[in-house]
């Protein structure tokens, strides 16, 4: 087993189910400290710190609003001051209040952009001062396939995911004569809870836009951040990278 990141501290935010948790499942199996985020259940994200302490990992669970400005501080000063350090930051977290445009009221419009958007720009501004001390840090962001593309009925999520790439690519800029590189990944469809619930129909009509013919599984975007935090990636900033099985052409 790679223990690429031995003595580095990893942050994961939306981290109790999904891709986060695969990701964070990903970095501790490879030795990293992870804190793992979460907004609503506690429940799942103290399943998420057994399920890695039992196969020897390292996890702590911190509460946070990402939306929250100055709830995020408050969480990235507690992380600074418990472990001294923060090296990966992974923003993960994510909603969706899917409906068409002509119906999608200002609060689901809103939402989705303070979580997904706003909640990135949160975690990336107080992030990056202890990564500046350190001069050092790797910040991947989760976009999506429809920030790229676009998506019917998801007028929301894709302006505030077609926003992380553009927050991405500024911030790799901003921060990159300190060492800090800025990345993304747009996954397309995932197998998650979030693509369980679609319709056998849905489901078949979205298989049909993939090359590759299939849905991808977390363990695909988990291995993608695995790389991107590596050594490996130490000379790559301001990409995104499509995971989608050719979906983004």
């Amino acid at each position: 087993m790679l223990n690429r990141f031995e003595g580095k501290v990893a942050v994961i935010t939306g981290a109790s189910r999904g891709i986060g948790r695969a990701v964070a499942m990903k970095l501790a199996e490879e030795g990293a400290q992870v804190i793992v985020n979460y907004n609503g259940s506690r429940e799942r994200a103290e399943a998420v710190k057994q399920e890695i302490e039992a196969a020897g990992g390292k996890a702590e669970i911190m509460q946070c609003n990402v939306a929250d400005f100055h709830a995020c501080e408050t969480m990235f000063q507690e992380i600074v001051k418990q472990f001294g350090r923060i090296d990966i930051l992974i923003n993960n977290a994510g909603i969706t209040r899917d409906g068409l445009l002509m119906k999608m009221s200002e609060e689901d419009y809103d939402a989705v952009l303070d979580t997904n958007l706003k909640g990135t720009f949160n975690c990336i501004r107080f992030v990056a001062r202890q990564m500046l001390r350190q001069k050092a840090g790797r910040i991947i962001n989760l976009s999506s396939v429809s920030g790229v593309l676009g998506n019917a009925g998801q007028a929301n999520y894709s302006a505030s995911k077609a926003g992380v790439i553009g927050l991405t690519k500024s911030a790799a800029r901003e921060l990159a004569s300190r060492g800090i590189t800025v990345n993304a990944i747009a996954p397309g469809f995932i197998n998650t809870e979030m693509t369980e619930v679609l319709s056998d129909k849905v489901k078949e009509a979205a298989t049909g836009q993939i090359p590759l013919g299939h849905f991808g599984e977390t363990e695909d975007i988990a291995e993608t951040v695995a790389f991107l935090a590596s050594d490996a990636a130490k000379y790559i900033t301001g990409q995104v990278l499509h995971v989608d099985g050719g979906m983004a052409m």
